[in-house]
């Protein structure tokens, strides 16, 4: 059964999430735990008459570059990695490693310099996907390690991830563009207002969201998908939030989040295990402490936390509020090597109100 499924994926990914075209360079990336996955994916976009290019990694070489690397090192960009964010034409990449928690003892501030540097090329990938001169998509693998994160056997995990991704289905691409029909409606509706205000248990934020562009995840980018985002103005977050999930990313988990928020900025950080860590990613850059965006997750298929940010910011229900980087589709202007989406549990005692009417409560619509 996996083996069908990992061929329903790649044939998705290629024909659906990417549209790959007949002469497109197609960069396809994972690790080799992925092979399955890589190989499929590569014949796919053979099949479709494109040039496939695999980068396929192994387990620990990043750690290895941060334990052993000096400054010199870290700061190096290869002229491939530079090349293929120019000119490549579709992006895929494969998550899922051997050790969910192998960055955990690396310097936080290393991690920030070597981010720092790659901002050029981040940027550039942001700019090229806004354009659509770039197609990207990232999927999870079911790995081990993924699946003991979720607290699921590997068989249960690896059901979880295929059924978020609608693969169960007959016809996987005709959910998929209904989910994007549906969407596109929730999308119109949200494009009209000018503010949002978000109250719940700790939680009182509100942004203005005037002249920006909601965007409509319905499976081309991250893959499942269901999602509506935007990039609220830069200098306009003002208020608190308490995350009801631990916030997940670079390898590391920070818990209990609380951020306050006056024009924009992120002027009080707590956490009640990995403050520090939290501390030294907002000091990443100055667009690290702006909000880069703002979001619903519309898939209710997904309902449990899987300390999977692709999976735990589509659960439907929440909102996620990210830190750094905006989406230049949207119209955002902060720019930061960080992007960091932090997940927000609304199912219970939460209201939205867009423009001061309400929208959304309990985890849902009240009116696309």
């Amino acid at each position: 059964m996996a083996d069908i499924m990992i061929e329903k994926l790649a044939k998705v990914l290629v024909r659906y999430s990417l549209a790959v075209k007949k002469g497109e360079w197609v960069r396809i990336e994972g690790n080799s735990l992925a092979d399955d996955a890589l190989r499929a994916a590569m014949v796919e976009v053979l099949e479709a008459g494109g040039h496939p290019t695999l980068r396929v990694g192994i387990g620990g070489a990043q750690r290895l570059l941060f334990e052993h690397g000096s400054p010199n090192q870290l700061r190096f960009v290869s002229p491939v990695a530079r090349l293929e964010v120019g000119k490549v034409d579709c992006w895929l990449s494969f998550w899922g490693g051997w050790n969910t928690r192998e960055m955990s003892g690396v310097d936080p501030k290393r991690m920030a310099f070597f981010r720092a540097v790659r901002k050029p090329l981040f940027d550039k990938m942001l700019k090229r996907i806004s354009t659509g001169s770039l197609r990207w998509t990232g999927t999870q693998y079911p790995t081990q390690s993924a699946a003991q994160d979720a607290e699921m056997s590997i068989e249960e995990y690896r059901d979880f991830v295929f059924r978020a991704g609608l693969l169960h289905t007959k016809d996987p691409v005709a959910e998929w563009k209904g989910v994007s029909r549906r969407q596109a409606r929730l999308v119109r509706f949200l494009n009209r207002l000018s503010a949002i205000r978000i109250l719940g248990k700790d939680t009182d934020l509100t942004f203005s969201v005037k002249g920006r562009r909601w965007v409509n995840c319905d499976g081309h980018e991250n893959f499942p998908d269901g999602e509506v985002f935007t990039s609220p103005v830069e200098n306009s977050a003002e208020g608190h939030v308490r995350y009801t999930y631990p916030a997940v990313y670079g390898g590391r988990e920070v818990e209990d989040v609380r951020l306050t928020f006056r024009k924009g900025k992120v002027v009080d950080a707590k956490a009640s295990k990995g403050g520090d860590y939290l501390d030294a990613m907002l000091k990443s850059d100055k667009g690290a402490r702006y909000v880069g965006e703002l979001a619903f997750g519309t898939n209710y298929g997904i309902k449990r936390f899987t300390r999977n940010t692709l999976f735990d910011e589509k659960i439907g229900g929440t909102v996620h509020v990210a830190v750094g980087a905006s989406l230049p589709e949207t119209g955002g202007r902060n720019k930061s090597s960080l992007h960091w989406d932090m997940v927000c549990d609304t199912r219970k005692g939460f209201t939205v109100y867009g423009d001061d009417k309400l929208i959304h409560r309990n985890g849902r619509f009240l009116r696309p």
